[in-house]
């Protein structure tokens, strides 16, 4: 634990799901955590939780669709440590009917915008104000939770068990959140900074009306990995808990 009591990270969505379960991970191992929310009472809520439990936490109000928002959070984490050891992007969400987000001719296009502006484009963003901070990390890591559903190679293949989820609004991002992943771990392929993409299956959360097969203690277990990897770990992968995986 002493080689970690220094640590900070900062989980997007950690009030809850995947995120929060994350946190408590993260935080039995003696990382700070800041549990990223938009909502202040959820936020303040989870950290309460995580602080009886015994984890160093605190809630950080954190907007990812706001650059405001991104911008204050930075500057405070800034103020209040001058570095920042992990991020871990795991805001997502799913819009639309679902009798109509499986046929691409019939998105809606300010649906797709909408979802691309959370699942995307806002985990660039903050990424992207972060990075600074992680710089100042003797072993920066960014965890991007991604999706088996956004792999190109499974979506094609008939006989991949993700062949007929063809969830257009959400794999779309998915995929792009890949993209982000392998071009920043080539940027920052000098330093020892470390960027993976994080499948964390078909868990059972309020992203999917909690029809998950799996539980929030499974799914953590791929994302805790990536945020912990020693210095000869792997970078700009894309991974679920058994390894490595077909873009």
């Amino acid at each position: 634990m002493s080689q970690n009591s220094n640590k900070i990270a900062l989980i997007t969505g950690a009030n809850k799901g995947i995120g929060f379960e994350t946190a408590r991970r993260l935080g039995q191992q003696g990382i700070t955590i800041l549990v990223g929310a938009r909502n202040k009472d959820r936020g303040q809520d989870a950290a309460a939780k995580l602080c009886a439990e015994g984890v160093d936490a605190c809630f950080l109000e954190l907007e990812v669709t706001n650059p405001d928002s991104i911008t204050a959070a930075a500057k405070e984490i800034d103020e209040q440590y001058g570095k920042l050891d992990i991020l871990i992007n795991n805001v997502g969400i799913v819009t639309g009917n679902p009798e109509t987000i499986l046929i691409p001719s019939q998105t809606d296009l300010k649906l797709l915008k909408a979802a691309f502006e959370t699942n995307f484009f806002s985990m660039f963003a903050v990424t992207q104000s972060m990075l600074p901070l992680i710089h100042r990390s003797d072993a920066g890591r960014i965890v991007n939770m991604s999706s088996g559903l956004g792999s190109l190679t499974q979506q094609s293949d008939p006989t991949s068990e993700f062949y007929d989820h063809k969830i257009f609004l959400y794999n779309s991002t998915k995929t792009a959140v890949n993209t982000i992943t392998v071009h920043l771990a080539y940027e920052l392929r000098h330093t020892k900074i470390k960027i993976n993409s994080a499948d964390p299956g078909f868990t059972a959360t309020d992203l999917n009306g909690f029809r998950g097969t799996r539980t929030v203690e499974q799914a953590a277990t791929v994302v805790v990995r990536l945020a912990t990897l020693a210095e000869d770990g792997p970078t700009g992968g894309f991974f679920d808990e058994n390894g490595a995986l077909s873009w």
